[in-house]
């Protein structure tokens, strides 16, 4: 090393000014030193040398005073050049996403690394192909069969899935491009890599590209937002069989004229509905009831409504072998044999963590191999952050994306973090399925004293206009306070009622609170009201919009 030659190491550990200051001093007593400037909360020491000095005894030098240092080289992507605080996202959908957008907005460096397709689960498998096709089976559904038929004769439709498919994965592509693609070549702060990560240790990356080579990434904070995959059940004969998961579904090109559904996940009896209403002979196969971690009406209200629709559900039965031969799918069950064009496995996803050898970096997951975190989504390892629906949380997008800038907040030295003590969760079905905070059963687990009402559709005026009165709006209160702790509905268009729940539970409201609002007349969120209502009042007795 020649005279008064720079080094330049990052520092892990610092939490302020007081720190970088104590490393520097640190740094300065290393004979052979000249000077050393510490940078928080950029992590980065520029270390001048008057002398050779091996990087091991500048490291150890940082570590005899509690902090980490390891050299940042030209072989490495890292923050080297002194431009900030250097992130590595691993990973592209709506946690990564939201977090290298907040992470840059916050002054920070961003590497994201992603080893498929740019913009994850919910744009390209998920959320928006499966709205698409659930809206179309929807219109499809509507044209065959509607409370209007005797003045607007049905005609059944011609489902033609070639045109329909082309048309959800062109809103796929424009949503891809418009949302993440796009925003990625603009932002010149986000460098992407494309290859799959893993750990070599708690602040190194390596990433093996997919256009062959490896680069190594060293990083001051890390965010791991790789998303989930769907997980498949160990059923004899399965893994021998060309089943259908989501993503083979939402992809094809035709409807099969039998489907076999296994499972009753929200994914498994959204996808049933939206094929049956296509014009596929539905069986779907839950090893319970109908989403069952749910209140069980829920579960109830959505398998008449199913049947009624001619979709055969078999609850408490669960496959114990599958084969296939000459195109077709045999399910061995207790009660005989189910034979089916095509089988759609929805038991439920999988946190990818499996190859990014958590281990190394100190990441702890829970037997399912979901990522353990804390409110401000901080890992078990320092400097490593996690989002979305690789880690113990519940797999939702805006969750996930939620998850993502409050961990961007507090890599970058801010404070904050994510309460789900409101969270709202719709199924896409019809009638849709919408709840937010605690069940009746969940309450009392908790040793809460609840009063409930359930109000039943036939009540809301809405509902009745619509001639569609399936379902029911469920609130749960404490019995002591009155105040609303949780609301369940089964109705059309639930997903739209349930965040004027959100809110009044997020604003701590009473039903006596709720009750009181003004709410428009002639709409389904109305029936929170109603529901509120029913507390005190018998709202059969009431005028149509009484107060």
């Amino acid at each position: 090393m020649t005279e008064n030659a720079t080094t330049e190491l990052a520092i892990t550990g610092m939490t302020c000014d007081s720190c970088a200051a104590h490393v520097r001093e640190a740094l300065e007593a290393v004979s052979g030193v000249r000077e050393a400037q510490v940078s928080y909360p950029d992590a980065t020491a520029w270390v001048v040398l008057e002398r050779e000095v091996s990087i091991q005894q500048l490291t150890e030098a940082v570590v005899a005073h509690g902090y980490g240092a390891h050299p940042r080289g030209d072989d490495v992507t890292s923050a080297g050049d002194g431009q900030g605080l250097y992130i590595a996202v691993i990973g592209s959908g709506g946690a990564a996403m939201a977090g290298a957008l907040k992470a840059v907005e916050k002054g920070a460096r961003v590497t994201l690394i992603e080893r498929g397709t740019i913009g994850g689960t919910c744009v390209n498998i998920g959320c928006v192909p499966s709205k698409i096709m659930i809206r179309a089976a929807h219109i499809a559904h509507l044209r065959r069969e509607s409370p209007f038929d005797a003045g607007l004769p049905p005609t059944s439709p011609t489902v033609l899935r070639g045109p329909l498919l082309a048309q959800q994965q062109g809103r796929v592509e424009e949503l891809r491009h418009a949302k993440y693609e796009g925003i990625l070549e603009t932002t010149p702060s986000i460098k992407v890599l494309h290859g799959r990560a893993r750990f070599l240790d708690a602040q190194t990356l390596s990433v093996a590209l997919n256009d062959g080579g490896e680069r190594k990434v060293v990083f001051d904070r890390c965010l791991v937002a790789t998303g989930a995959s769907p997980a498949i059940p160990p059923i004899a004969g399965l893994a021998d069989t060309p089943y259908w998961t989501s993503t083979e579904a939402l992809a094809s090109d035709t409807i099969p004229g039998r489907l076999a559904v296994i499972g009753a996940s929200v994914v498994a009896v959204e996808l049933a509905q939206a094929f049956a209403r296509l014009g596929s002979q539905v069986t779907l196969l839950a090893r319970h009831t109908l989403l069952s971690q749910d209140d069980p009406a829920i579960g109830e209200a959505l398998a008449a409504a199913f049947r009624e629709e001619g979709i055969e559900v078999l609850e408490h039965t669960q496959a114990n072998r599958v084969a296939y031969a000459g195109d077709e799918f045999v399910l061995s069950l207790p009660s005989g044999e189910l034979r089916a064009d095509k089988l759609l496995v929805a038991t439920g996803r999988r946190a990818n963590t499996r190859e990014l050898n958590l281990d190394a970096a100190g990441v702890e997951i829970d037997q399912h191999g979901a990522i353990a975190v804390d409110a401000g989504l901080r890992t078990s390892a320092a400097h490593i952050f996690a989002a979305g629906d690789c880690t113990d949380q519940p797999q939702f997008v805006y969750v996930a994306a939620a998850g993502g800038t409050r961990a961007a907040i507090n890599m970058t030295g801010g404070e904050a973090s994510l309460d789900l003590s409101a969270m709202p969760a719709v199924v896409f079905t019809d009638p849709q399925v919408a709840t937010v905070g605690l069940s009746e059963q969940v309450a009392r687990d908790l040793g809460i004293e609840i009063d409930t009402r359930t109000l039943s559709l036939d009540n809301v005026p809405r509902a009745l206009a619509n001639f569609d009165t399936r379902g029911f709006i469920k609130l749960v209160a404490d019995a002591e306070t009155g105040r609303l702790l949780g609301v369940q509905a089964v109705a059309a268009e639930a997903g739209e009622l349930i965040q004027s729940a959100v809110l009044a539970i997020r604003n701590r409201m009473t039903v006596q609170d709720l009750a009181d609002q003004l709410f428009p007349y002639l709409t389904m969120v109305e029936g929170l009201k109603l529901a509120a209502q029913t507390f005190t009042k018998d709202v059969k007795q009431l005028s149509c919009c009484a107060g």
